[in-house]
């Protein structure tokens, strides 16, 4: 045990301003350090276990000499009962620290979440989607909470509102707040089921969107007008125009057009192979070109500075919209992707093609994983037959029928 030291009065105390250790007495150990900066602090020095400790104790005036007194008594009853004050302050800090950790919003969350699997989506305005749909009805109701504070009741507050005028923007919510929820159980933020998972829990609760909200289909024009369409198309200019003449007879998704660069185009060859990252379904697809399809590509200017077969003026990727802008300046009901649908409805009712080959040239995914797994061809001939036939439909005012 250190020797006993005269016990020195809060007076005494404040007038040690010359750097130094100075004992102040009342409890073994205890010690006032004065720095060279003038900085003063309460330090124990005592045996813990086989090792002879320095313990701080904190800063004075904050740690007046009374609590610093209490202070260094209650750390040796500690050291008297064999336990180590030291570590047990840093476990203490270390718990608190990981307590602090975990206790994430789920706002946080979903932005880890976004940050954390947006390399994996395709489409890079997946991520900016998810942003904007949990900040417009999300956040608003459980943002700031407690992720770990997620219940039933939070996500019917989000969900209740929009379920049933907003039916299918509110599936994707509640499936984003699942996977979130989901993401933060695996993190060790939250515990239990998942609020927000549907089969056996929110269906219960909620109408299925099914009987909520008829499914609507993109306008498409009668089959019989496509051809009148597809001519009035051709006497149209500008870019945006020629990328939905393409889109027209290739049968093609407005982003795959739009996306569209030189690279992948081989006018010899006829073909126009669309890299899997640019896919719905991440699958690289090949799309015969007609004659006509060949004869637009070929009448096409290279664009300095840019691959993109349809660039915007300012050599960028052309807006989703433009495409629209062409239809509605001919002032015809309909969207691009309608024609999608009229050119399966061409296929099926007025030729003898294969369901296989017009699916596939709409690069739809093909039967189930054992259906997928014999069918490694993608039947590229027959479908060049059968983009030729489309292409003769539509330049022959609807005449064909094959």
């Amino acid at each position: 045990m250190p020797r006993k030291a005269v016990e020195m009065s809060p007076l005494a105390v404040r007038r040690l301003t010359k750097p130094g250790h100075y004992v102040v007495g009342g409890v073994a150990g205890l010690a006032l350090q004065v720095s060279d900066t003038g900085a003063r602090s309460w330090v124990l020095r005592a045996r813990i276990g086989s090792r002879r400790r320095d313990m701080g104790l904190g800063g004075y005036p904050d740690v007046d000499l009374a609590l610093a007194r209490q202070k260094a008594r209650e750390a040796r009853d500690l050291i008297d009962k064999g336990v180590d004050p030291i570590l047990v302050r840093r476990e203490a800090k270390s718990a608190l620290l990981a307590k602090q950790a975990s206790h994430k919003t789920f706002e946080q969350c979903a932005t880890e979440f976004i940050d954390a699997k947006s390399a994996e989506w395709r489409n890079t305005k997946h991520a900016a989607q998810w942003t904007s749909t949990l900040k417009t009805y999300a956040y608003p109701h459980i943002g700031k909470l407690l992720v770990s504070d997620v219940g039933v009741t939070q996500v019917l507050a989000v969900l209740k509102p929009i379920w049933t005028v907003k039916t299918e923007t509110a599936t994707r919510v509640r499936g984003r707040i699942e996977q979130i929820l989901d993401w933060a159980t695996v993190q060790h933020y939250r515990q239990g089921p998942n609020p927000a998972r549907w089969r056996g829990h929110m269906d219960k609760l909620l109408p299925t969107p099914g009987k909520v909200a008829q499914v609507k289909h993109h306008k498409a024009l009668a089959l019989d007008e496509v051809p009148a369409f597809y001519s009035a198309l051709k006497l149209q200019s500008g870019i945006g125009a020629r990328a939905l003449e393409l889109a027209v007879l290739t049968a093609a998704r407005s982003g795959e057009v739009r996306g569209a660069t030189w690279p992948e185009i081989d006018l010899g060859q006829k073909l126009w192979t669309v890299p899997a990252g640019r896919m719905k379904a991440g699958k690289e697809h090949r799309v015969p070109l007609s004659d006509a399809a060949v004869a637009l590509l070929t009448a096409l200017p290279r664009v300095e500075g840019t691959a993109l077969v349809f660039p915007s003026p300012k050599k960028k990727l052309l807006s989703d919209m433009t495409l629209v802008a062409v239809i509605r300046r001919m002032k015809v009901d309909g969207v691009p992707h309608g024609f999608r649908s009229s050119f399966k409805d061409w296929a099926t009712e007025r030729t003898q093609y294969s369901r296989e080959a017009v699916e596939m040239s709409l690069a739809h995914t093909i039967g189930d994983k054992v259906e997928a797994a014999y069918r490694r061809g993608d039947l590229l001939e027959q479908r060049r037959k059968l983009l030729a036939d489309w292409a003769a439909f539509l330049g022959n005012g609807g005449a064909l029928s094959s």
